[in-house]
């Protein structure tokens, strides 16, 4: 008997078949040679645990549909050793021609998510019984929920063409030009934007930049800037990426700790937009996306926090969070370092849970952070 994430049987959608490369091919040889290589350093990535001689001779000859193989679902790990994860997928076809490899990691990181189950079907619940994490203003410097989408019809950064970036961009330009009320706003496109606005809005935390290693070595800036572009709204606090890692970032965010506001935004913006673009869904991992750690809800909800006793007991900080499945990350997000004492903390779980769980258990474990912090204080006050 499985959990609410109902047993993948249920579901008789038939998953894509993989095409197959001559095991002489020179892409397999290449690939041969690259995993000896890997085979013999160092990594703790989720790619090095799970990528064992016996899968990888299973997968090293198998492509989808699109031509992508192997080497474009590890090549980003096989460089930076130093990667927490280590996959991405070329394709959306990529889950299931490479499931082998990618379901044993998306079960250790999305928290015991198995391969007979399956994703829940979209719930956002109701923004107002989310409430304010920070009334008084004390810790919550700002607040803020993303989801990513990938555009059916189109596939995943590295096999995007050159008509593919310019065609999606025009028609997410014309659909976000439509938005109402306070969605209201203006798109930019990288091609066009002069380089001291797209250094303030970079600046700003509103504006994604070239030059990720991650993203560079799996194959995801090509043709760059082309196809890439940022909307937001007059007030600044609804943004879309277009083309960045995923097609679609939504973005929603304002200062402070009013989480209900935040997410009512969001909600609002997805469904809009979802009413007239169709989004890549899996019958199993739900909202499909470039990385396998944003699948199912693809949401990320974070607070930037100043918590200044925690942060000096940082084992303590790093238990709290892991018990409401929380990630900490510096200011500027991942890869980056805490500046003046603000940590960036967010949900780590996006799969298996519906959406409005997935923003509870962000909500939970801040507001728990924050009753800790003020215990830390008033011990020392």
């Amino acid at each position: 008997m499985c959990d609410k994430r109902l047993c993948a049987c249920e579901k008789k959608v038939k998953a894509p078949q993989p095409l197959f490369m001559n095991p002489n091919d020179e892409k397999v040889k290449v690939l041969e040679q690259a995993y000896a290589e890997f085979s013999n350093v160092e990594s703790k990535s989720l790619l090095k645990k799970h990528l064992t001689p016996e899968i990888f001779n299973r997968l090293k000859t198998r492509m989808t549909s699109t031509g992508s193989n192997l080497m474009d679902v590890i090549q980003s790990g096989l460089t930076n050793l130093d990667s927490g994860v280590g996959l991405y997928a070329p394709d959306q076809l990529a889950y299931d021609v490479f499931a082998d490899l990618f379901d044993p990691m998306i079960e250790e990181y999305h928290g015991d998510f198995k391969p007979t189950h399956v994703h829940p079907d979209l719930e956002w619940g109701t923004a107002e019984e989310l409430g304010n994490l920070d009334p008084e203003g004390q810790f919550v410097i700002s607040t803020r929920i993303r989801c990513a989408r990938s555009v059916e019809g189109y596939p995943l950064n590295p096999t995007m063409t050159l008509n593919h970036y310019q065609d999606l961009e025009q028609k997410v330009k014309g659909i976000l030009s439509s938005l109402e009320g306070e969605l209201k706003g203006t798109y930019y496109s990288l091609a066009t934007m002069d380089k001291e606005t797209q250094q303030q809005l970079i600046d700003d935390h509103f504006l994604f930049k070239e030059g990720d290693r991650f993203l560079e070595a799996a194959n995801a800036n090509r043709f760059w800037p082309t196809g890439r572009g940022i909307f937001f709204n007059e007030a600044k606090t609804f943004l879309v990426w277009c083309n960045e890692e995923d097609h679609l970032r939504l973005i929603s965010m304002e200062k402070g700790g009013d989480l209900s506001s935040v997410y009512a935004r969001l909600v609002k913006a997805a469904t809009e937009i979802g009413q007239k673009l169709q989004f890549s869904r899996h019958r199993r991992l739900g909202f499909l996306t470039f990385c396998p750690t944003n699948l199912g809800t693809t949401i990320r909800a974070s607070v930037h926090a100043r918590l200044p006793k925690l942060s000096e007991d940082y084992a303590r900080f790093e238990e709290i969070a892991n018990m409401y499945h929380l990630q900490i990350r510096g200011t500027r997000g991942e890869h980056s370092e805490s500046e003046e004492g603000i940590y960036d903390i967010s949900n780590r779980r996006r799969l298996g849970l519906t959406e409005r769980e997935v923003v509870f258990e962000m909500r939970n474990g801040v507001l728990e952070l924050i009753k800790q912090e003020k215990q830390l204080q008033g011990e020392t006050s």
